[in-house]
């Protein structure tokens, strides 16, 4: 049947085509009646084939003709399409369609017709544009712009909300009446329908979240005059959006909580729980009290998205005072929307009981905190206050009071056993005017190896005002006054300062302690004074300084007042009374400090610490000298050291025969020759004896040597002489050997002591050498 539908429209089109060109000719042959000359030209301008067309190709399409009338003539088709899709016959000028041809991929193509002579190629007439238009068949089903649509609606939602919109396109001509028409249908799932434009709507009322929150549908989409019945579905995803129509509701009908009595206040409790199957944004809970009412004591808060109820304490429990709490707790929602409210009632109540445990609670103080004032300088002998602590418990235990920061820090202060604080020195205000203690209770377990339990209380202790220091002079002045002054000159303007607290009304007297000086005081009534000339013309040669006894006098409770020396220093002046010369009196004034006289005291004593030593190295030197002159004997054995280190050849051991320098008693030991190299030993005489054996010449030979060196007052008190002559024989360390050295361990000419002045004239007569002394001697 569709086939030949198709083809009915075919043979439609290409008569209606045929009788286009008809017209064409009957118009033709009329025009030449009338007019004795015509213009050649092309008869046509637009040709119409059947979309995908059935029968055999190639499908004619169209016939070119020309006004021109020439065996010779043929035509030609030009463009992106010809001799491809479309070719024409020479001879005749049919065109003819070499492939099916799909409207919805190309609906119009555009060709150039010309006609020329076939022996000379030339164009007989000018080039003609035509168009082959296709004419469109219902041969496409309408296609959905996506596959899965999303749409949502609130639930308990009327009958015919609007959900989302679907679209589907059709390809075909929308010229065409009924080609591109798309109607829609619901083939699968409820509750929902749809219009013929695509738009989702409910089909029935009030749906319900809870109960079911998502649908999913198949929407079917097919056009009007559809021939075989193609079509498309797609699938629409509905989601049901909440709305607050379901209040909360508690999980069971009481709630018993235990807590200790020391809880923090704002801690939990324990927590209510509510059911509301509600979205977490559409819960509002609210909690209150109904019976039983503690709203002093507790309060509900509710927890963000879960909304249960957090209870917590808003002062302290105490289990000696009340151990259990009982109340009825209500839970609602203001917000839900009653018309959709099933149950008819918007409120649940469950009953809440909390149970207080008993804790070992820390000492309570009395007060918190204290706050004394005591006047500054007091004696410290009576307590400024006491603290009190209890125990709070039913033990009742006794307290112990500690200090446990002071500040600012000192040990100002002292605790007793039963709380009494205490001065242990005098407070100064000025040192500080507030004193913050830091005091620990702590409860006595006796017996007990748990650490005490303690609490603190803050002690705030104001230091007060009291006038105990007398004024004084601002700073160190220095007048200075001409010695030519004319009576009534301004010297200086003094002004004095006050340790005690400056307050408003505070005023300093200035008086003269005598009356009897050139000087006066003028008062400028803004604690200060100028010290002026009484009589003028100062004796500078008879008195270089004036000392000038202030009296500065408070007006406080009770007055004092201190004297302050002015030491004023006359000069010599110029005509103009500018000061030229003060030096002396200046002098005068400062005179010898303090530290300048330990500086003094410290050379003099580093001078006596000198002198001591070099004294010391002048009687060595002579000791050395008498050594190197008058050594009366050397000892037995001589060792040389040549060098140190190359193994066994560092040392040179000269032995003579064990002991045998025995002399006869009452000889002198033979001396050392210092000018040679080695040593040159006397001809000992050996004691003789009858009989004596080895053992008995030794003994008698120890007895010698033994008289010999305590009889002998010339010789030193060892009988070992070491000459160190090198240190090795690729050292560059000189000879450590004293002998041959000075009378002095260092190599610094002292000399330069002659060019410090006088002063240590005497210092390098005793340490630098003598002209004729040889430092080495």
């Amino acid at each position: 049947m569709e086939s030949l539908v198709l083809l009915v429209s075919s043979l439609l089109a290409l008569v209606s085509a045929q009788q286009e060109d008809l017209k064409t000719h009957l118009n033709l042959s009329v025009n030449k009646n009338i007019h004795k000359r015509m213009r050649r030209d092309w008869i046509w301008n637009q040709m119409h084939i059947m979309e995908e067309r059935i029968d055999q190709l190639p499908h004619h399409v169209g016939k070119l003709v020309s006004s021109i009338r020439n065996e010779n003539a043929k035509y030609v088709l030009h463009g992106e399409y010809a001799n491809s899709i479309f070719k024409v016959k020479e001879d005749t000028g049919d065109v003819y369609a070499f492939e099916r041809l799909d409207r919805e991929k190309k609906a119009e193509y555009e060709l150039t017709a010309l006609i020329i002579d076939k022996r000379t190629n030339k164009s007989l007439e000018p080039p003609s544009t035509f168009r082959i238009k296709v004419y469109d068949v219902n041969d496409n089903s309408p296609v959905f712009v996506q596959k899965v649509f999303n749409g949502s609606v609130p639930e308990m939602s009327p009958l015919g909300t609007s959900v989302t919109t679907v679209t589907a396109v059709d390809a075909d001509d929308p010229t065409v009446a009924g080609y591109a028409t798309v109607v829609y249908k619901v083939i699968q799932g409820k509750n929902f329908t749809v219009s013929k434009s695509g738009v989702i709507s409910t089909a029935v009322a009030n749906l319900d979240r809870e109960e079911q929150s998502r649908y999913e549908i198949v929407v079917e989409a097919k056009d009007s005059q559809g021939l075989h019945g193609e079509s498309s579905t797609a699938t629409v995803i509905i989601t049901l959006g909440d709305i607050n129509d379901n209040p909360p509701t508690f999980g069971q009908k009481s709630f018993h909580f235990k807590v200790p009595e020391n809880i923090r206040v704002g801690g939990e409790v324990g927590r209510l729980k509510v059911e509301d199957i509600d979205e977490p944004q559409n819960r509002n809970t609210e909690y209150s009290f109904v019976k039983g009412d503690y709203r002093d004591t507790f309060k509900i808060v509710a927890k963000a998205l879960t909304k249960e109820g957090i209870l917590q304490p808003m002062k302290p429990l105490d289990y000696e005072r009340i151990k259990q709490y009982k109340f009825d707790i209500e839970a609602t929602d203001r917000t839900v929307d009653l018309r959709y409210f099933k149950f008819g009632v918007s409120k649940s109540i469950a009953s809440v009981t909390i149970y207080v445990l008993d804790v070992d609670e820390p000492p309570v103080f009395t007060f918190t905190p204290y706050r004394w004032a005591i006047a500054e300088n007091i004696h410290p002998r009576n307590p400024i206050g006491s603290v009190h602590a209890s125990d709070p418990d039913a033990a009742k235990r006794k307290i112990r009071y500690t200090i446990r920061r002071t500040n600012p820090g000192g040990d100002y202060f002292k605790i007793s056993n039963n709380g009494d604080i205490s001065l242990t020195k005098s407070l100064d205000r000025e040192t500080s005017v507030w004193y913050n203690l830091t005091v620990a209770a702590q409860e006595i377990i006796e017996g007990s190896k748990l650490p005490d339990i303690e609490s603190h209380a803050q002690v705030y202790i104001e230091v007060l005002y009291r006038n105990d220091n007398a004024p004084e002079f601002a700073e160190a002045y220095s007048p200075k006054v001409c010695e030519n002054a004319a009576p009534g000159k301004v010297i200086i303007t003094i002004s004095a300062t006050d340790k005690d607290e400056m307050l408003p009304g505070v005023y300093f007297k200035y008086s003269l302690a005598t009356e009897d000086s050139n000087f006066t005081l003028i008062d400028n009534h803004d604690n200060s004074a100028n010290v002026t000339v009484k009589y003028g013309q100062f004796n500078r040669e008879l008195t270089k300084i004036h000392y000038l006894p202030v009296i500065i006098a408070d007006n406080g409770s009770p007055d004092l007042s201190s004297t302050n020396t002015l030491s004023i220093s006359v000069c010599k002046c110029n005509e103009a009374g500018e000061l030229t010369f003060c030096e002396e009196a200046a002098a005068v004034q400062v005179g010898v400090g303090i530290q300048a006289l330990v500086a003094i005291f410290i050379c003099i004593l580093t001078i006596i610490v000198i002198t001591l030593l070099i004294v010391l190295k002048k009687r060595h030197k002579k000791d050395l000298n008498v050594l190197r002159k008058n050594v009366p004997e050397i000892h037995e054995q001589l060792v040389t050291y040549d060098e140190e280190g190359g193994g066994e050849m560092d040392t040179t051991s000269y032995d003579v025969s064990v002991l045998n320098s025995v002399r006869n008693v009452g000889m002198k030991p033979p001396r050392l020759t210092l000018e040679t190299g080695h040593p040159t030993y006397a001809v000992v005489q050996k004691p003789t004896g009858n009989g004596l054996s080895g053992t008995g010449e030794m003994a008698i030979m120890i007895e010698v040597k033994k008289d010999e060196a305590d009889n002998d007052g010339d010789l030193l008190p060892y009988d070992t002489l070491h000459i160190y002559g090198y240190e090795g024989a690729e050292s560059i360390a000189e000879s450590l050997s004293s002998l041959e050295s000075g009378s002095s361990d260092s190599d610094i000419d002292y000399d330069f002591l002659n060019d410090w002045g006088p002063r240590f004239k005497m210092l390098a007569e005793l340490y630098a050498l003598e002209p004729n002394e040889d430092p080495f001697y």
